[in-house]
């Protein structure tokens, strides 16, 4: 096994991990963002789900390739869209911390493929 997959794998799912838990938890710094692009409350548990089962389909691809393989690609598109949002909404200057959860997610499918 890759060691660098690996290590990516590991800490890319706990990212985003974090990041469906602070939307879980309803955290401020992730909650006034989706407030002001108009994302209705009622999606905010699905989509936390979402951010979660990509995270521990990070973790189960790593035992089996076409799970992390297709939670990798679903996350890459979750945080595309969410960055389109953010864009949608005006909101220029907050459109790209969603790359930062996409960034990882890519490198994890990326190392994956090439291993």
């Amino acid at each position: 096994m890759n060691t660098a997959y690996l290590i990516l794998a590991v800490v890319s799912a706990a990212w985003i991990g974090f990041s469906g838990y602070s939307l879980f938890a309803q955290k401020q710094f992730v909650v006034d963002p989706l407030n002001q692009y108009g994302v209705p409350q009622g999606w905010w548990n699905w989509l936390a789900l979402a951010k979660s089962a990509g995270a521990l389909g990070l973790i189960v691809g790593i035992a089996v390739p076409a799970i992390g393989i297709a939670a990798a690609v679903g996350l890459i598109l979750y945080f595309a869209l969410a960055s389109a949002t953010a864009i949608r909404a005006h909101s220029y200057g907050t459109a790209v911390f969603p790359i930062l959860y996409l960034a990882p997610a890519a490198a994890t499918l990326a190392l994956q493929l090439a291993k």
